[in-house]
């Protein structure tokens, strides 16, 4: 698949995603409590992370994986999400999504699930190299 190289990131998306930062809900403070630091197999995890029109919830960059975690904001937008997916993916990104209730209730799992994605791409690009 070929990539199309990334649009540069608009003043009103960059100002958007700082005041998401600023609003995290309790499932995303979680997720960034294992994901910040390189605390999660010393990948490197960025929040509220702007990409294009988009605002990702978490993105790492060396993997490239988004993480969308899908709460009851999201009830009724699942045709909004699905094309928002196929447009990132269209990037050349992997997306995850993940419930707020999964953070909630098996944040290990949670865990577990993210580095198994990770691997299975690092897996795909090692096949794919010539």
């Amino acid at each position: 698949m070929s990539m199309r190289p990334l649009k540069r990131v608009t003043k009103v998306t960059r100002d958007r995603a700082i005041d998401l930062r600023k609003q995290a809900t309790h499932p995303e403070k979680l997720l960034w409590s294992i994901l910040s630091s390189r605390q999660l197999a010393g990948l490197k995890f960025r929040r509220q992370h702007p990409i294009e029109p988009f605002i990702v919830d978490f993105y790492c960059a060396e993997a490239k994986l988004v993480i969308e975690l899908d709460g009851e904001s999201h009830n009724g937008r699942e045709s909004y999400d699905a094309e928002r997916s196929k447009l990132l993916a269209n990037l050349g990104l992997n997306v995850m999504r993940i419930t707020n209730d999964e953070v909630l209730t098996n944040l290990d799992g949670v865990a577990e699930g993210i580095l198994r994605v990770v691997r299975l791409a690092q897996e795909k690009r090692r096949e794919s190299l010539p």
